[in-house]
């Protein structure tokens, strides 16, 4: 990375005022004679993307939230950076502009039509963005593979596979997912059913945003994984073991055919595989605080209670039907999920929504991209209807 003659590489930040793109911010502050902000967007926090986009200079910003525009453009116009609003304005950026690499850091579905436009503009995928691959994960792999795109995985868990795979020539024989096991690990199937907001919010290893927080509480967050595993490194789902950690220092784990595994450690850093999104595949130098061997003690590992945490089971029985079932999985539980943080059900209402919505929502064996876009409204919708029915009853 720190050959003279390699350029600096561009980077579009989408999502940039979430807590990985605020990370990603740091990665770059840290190594600006390596990397430069082209593109910085944001759903609805205007002030913290005029912030910014005032500190980086980017070329250009979008606001996803329209009505936000003005209020954006008169701050920046003095700035000399460009200023546009709505998704569609990503997209277009994405396909024409001069931006090398690519991290989709939108939350839930709404990162999947960017990533759609940026592969098909050529640009590498940093992706942070689970869901994209949950909706569309044959149709996305297949697109980067058409346009010869490389899909570097941002998540802790990914990043740690495929830093295990560098430089391995051999078939994988399984992958083992590990997770933390969330706040509720050693709580009980009552006390779960009545946690709250504020204890499904207080993880005890990892400072992520609300939605992925949530999911890690339900263990929906490791079902997300485990379809994202299937389609990034093309392994049957038989084949994909999730283990709880709840020490959090091996991120991820990959078995051989001869027996061997390998593992990837650090301490919790979302910075480390954002970083090695960017500089792969060199490695460069960050303040992430070191493993102090000795101080560790112990590192357990167990199966996860899919009784206690169905919404794992319920993404197992997605992934393995097919078609667009995990697509249906993803926005129930977006839905169920917004409602939990917005007071409106109880968290054992996460899992009930989403079961009912794969039973009452159209399967469609093979999708097409059309027909992700249909499904995750159909779903909602759906969805909704259960929630609203839910929310009466109690």
């Amino acid at each position: 990375m720190h050959n003279p003659e390699r350029e600096k590489r561009h980077i579009a930040i989408l999502g940039s005022t979430g807590s990985i793109g605020t990370q990603a911010l740091d990665v770059i502050e840290r190594h600006s004679d390596l990397f430069e902000i082209e593109l910085l967007t944001a759903n609805t926090n205007s002030k913290l993307l005029i912030e910014q986009a005032i500190k980086f200079k980017p070329n250009t910003v979008i606001i996803c939230d329209e009505n936000k525009y003005q209020e954006v453009s008169i701050a920046l116009s003095s700035y000399y950076i460009k200023v546009f609003a709505g998704i569609d304005s990503i997209c277009d950026i994405l396909k024409i502009s001069n931006i090398d690499i690519v991290l989709t850091a939108m939350v839930g579905f709404s990162g999947l039509k960017p990533t759609i436009a940026a592969i098909k503009g050529g640009k590498a995928i940093a992706l942070a963005n689970k869901e994209t691959l949950v909706a569309a994960g044959k149709i996305i792999t297949s697109l980067a593979s058409k346009y010869n795109v490389p899909i570097i995985p941002v998540d802790s868990e990914h990043s740690a596979i495929f830093q295990c795979l560098q430089g391995e020539h051999s078939d994988i024989e399984k992958i083992l997912l590990t997770g933390s096991g969330g706040p509720f690990l050693n709580s009980s199937i009552e006390e779960i059913a009545s946690a709250t907001k504020e204890m499904a919010l207080n993880h005890p290893k990892w400072k992520m945003g609300s939605k992925v927080t949530i999911d890690s509480a339900s263990l929906m967050n490791k079902g997300l994984e485990l379809i994202e595993a299937r389609w990034l490194f093309n392994i049957s789902p038989k084949n994909i073991e999730v283990v709880i950690h709840p020490q959090s220092i091996i991120h991820s784990m990959v078995q051989f055919s001869d027996g061997s595994v390998i593992a990837q450690l650090s301490n919790p850093d979302m910075r480390i595989p954002i970083q090695y999104a960017f500089s792969y595949p060199y490695r460069i130098e960050l303040n992430s605080s070191r493993i102090n061997f000795p101080d560790l003690k112990e590192m357990t590992f167990f199966s996860p209670d899919l009784k206690k945490f169905s919404c794992l089971s319920i993404a197992y029985d997605s992934l393995e039907k097919g078609g667009n079932a995990p697509c249906i999985m993803n926005a129930a539980n977006e839905i169920a999920v917004q409602a939990f943080l917005e007071d409106k059900i109880n968290f054992s209402y996460i899992p009930e929504i989403i079961s009912e919505t794969l039973l009452k929502c159209q399967f469609i064996a093979e999708p097409d991209i059309d027909s992700i876009f249909s499904t995750n409204f159909e779903a909602r919708k759906i969805a909704l209807q259960i929630l609203n029915k839910k929310i009466h009853k109690s």
